[in-house]
Parts: structure tokens; sequence; C-alpha cells
């Protein structure tokens, strides 16, 4: 969920990532850093026993988000979206049924024509390399736009891009058989034209639930869509204008309406209201 993504980069996007078809990789961009040796590995491939859980949300206690784990961004907040963040409102964020439910809905608030929640552990979770897992199933429909990411706990002090940004999952419902795997840094990004990134064909991937992955390392980030790789992005040893990630970063998860990339060709009010579920976030780190 770039911070500044541009409608040009919108038109882009599909055609300079690589393509992969049901989640297999077809084809890897020249210069995403992605080793041929990976499309071996999976996520399940990584031990377990090498790795411990330090922080997790089952969402398992009906009503609103762990108060603990979890802070809300409020208002109109990047990308020119019109939808309002709201903030402990159960009509945009609940817990039920063991999981996170977010809804993006129509309706006049603050000034807004729609209404949407994001989360953050900004100031409650931070967390620097390790081993994630998120299982999530995304609403589809013109103007929509789930995503799980993170951000460089920097950025008040540097400003986005150079924070770093990992994009673990973004989903637009103008490509509805496809999701996207981003990294942003301050020699990478969309603006630049220089982002690193790919995107997966799934055929009707929003009608289920779907793992997204992440292992974060000193040398390298790697992506995965239910346990299989698709894309990494490696440390080069140029400094942290390439590689911001020896720093801490903070997860984000929100569902937005609209905007620079999702709104393109405008947004269909007969979708909502639109849900985002979470079924679990789980973080593990190397003892």
């Amino acid at each position: 969920m770039s911070i500044l993504r541009s409608f040009l980069d919108a038109i882009i996007v599909p055609f300079r990532l690589s393509a992969v078809q049901d989640g297999q990789p077809t084809g890897l961009a020249a210069n995403t850093g992605f080793s041929s040796a990976n499309t071996g590995e999976s996520l399940a491939g990584y031990n377990a026993a090498d790795w411990k859980l330090i922080w997790s949300d089952e969402f398992d206690a009906p009503g609103l988000p762990d108060p603990a784990k979890w802070d809300y961004e409020v208002g109109f907040v990047r990308n020119a979206e019109p939808q309002f963040y709201t903030k402990v409102r159960p009509e945009n964020i609940t817990v039920a049924d063991s999981q996170l439910v977010i809804t993006a809905r129509k309706e006049s608030w603050q000034g807004a024509a729609y209404t949407s929640a994001s989360l953050t552990t900004l100031g409650k979770f931070e967390f620097t390399y390790g081993k994630v897992e998120i299982s999530a199933k995304v609403p589809t429909g013109r103007g929509i736009w789930p995503a799980l990411w993170t951000l460089g706990s920097e950025m008040p002090k540097v400003n986005w891009p150079k924070c770093g940004e990992i994009d673990l999952m973004e989903f637009i419902g103008l490509t509805p058989d496809q999701v996207y795997f981003n990294v942003h840094t301050g020699a990478f990004n969309h603006v630049t034209k220089t982002g690193k990134g790919t995107n997966i064909v799934h055929t009707d991937m929003w009608r289920e639930f779907h793992t997204y992955g992440l292992v974060w390392s000193p040398r390298k980030l790697e992506w995965f869509f239910d346990g299989r790789p698709v894309f990494a992005f490696e440390n080069d040893g140029q400094g942290p204008d390439h590689w911001p990630f020896d720093l801490p970063q903070y997860l984000l998860v929100n569902l937005a309406v609209g905007g620079s990339w999702a709104g393109a060709e405008g947004i269909d009010d007969a979708l909502f209201p639109a849900e985002f579920r979470v079924d679990y976030v789980r973080i593990w780190q190397r003892p």
C-alpha cells in the first residue's frame, strides 16, 4: 500500500511485473533479486524448530481488536483515497467467528462518502527480521484495495520511502485474479519507476482464504503465497537507501477504497459493504 502511488503507476505495474499463473511462477523480472535456487523452497521448508513465536493474534476474543496489540489510523490518510478510517467503530472493525473483520461501507461520515478501518502495530509492536504468516480472505469489486504490509519505524525521521515498506499483499478489484507483492526503498520505488516486485495470477483468489508469508533476514526478503515462493529482494550491500531493512518495521492491515491505484476506473458502489477477513497473524524469530 505505497504512500504515494500514482495513476500512471497503476497502468505500468501490471506490465512491468512478472506473472505467476495460479500461484506458480511463470517468469522472473531481470532485476528482482530472485534466485533460481529459491524455487525449490517453501515457507513450510523453514524448519519450525528453528523459530520462536514472538507475536501473534488468533482473533479468538469477540468484540474489538485487542488494544494491547493494535492501534488505528484515523481519517483521510494516503493515496487520495476517499474513505475515512474510523477508530474502535464496530461497523468498520470487529472480531467475530475467530476472525478479524474490516468492513468498508458506503455512508456519509466526517465529510467522507465511505468508511473503513486500518489497523497498525505502531507503538505497540515492532520487529527486525523474522518470519511472518497471515491468513486472509480479500473482498473484490472495482475500487476495493485490501493490503497487508509493513513500514519502517523511522518514518517520522526519514520519511517515505527511505523508511522502507514491505507489501506482503496488495489486491485491487480492477485485477480480481491477481495479487501483488512489492518493496519500496529510497532507491527503489514506484515514484522513480524503479520499484521492485511481482504479481501472481490466481483464478478467483478472492473466494477463499490464502496465506501470505514473508521471511526477512539481514541478506534478503522472501515472499510466499500459500507456502510457495513468489518473489525475493536481496540486500546488495549499498547502504540504507537500497536496504533500510536492518531497522524495525511495524505491521498494517487495512481496507482502502478507491485512490490513485484501485480507483483508476472509479468505484462500484454495489460492492458495499465489503469485508476483508483475517484469520490469524503470526510472527516468529530465530532464538
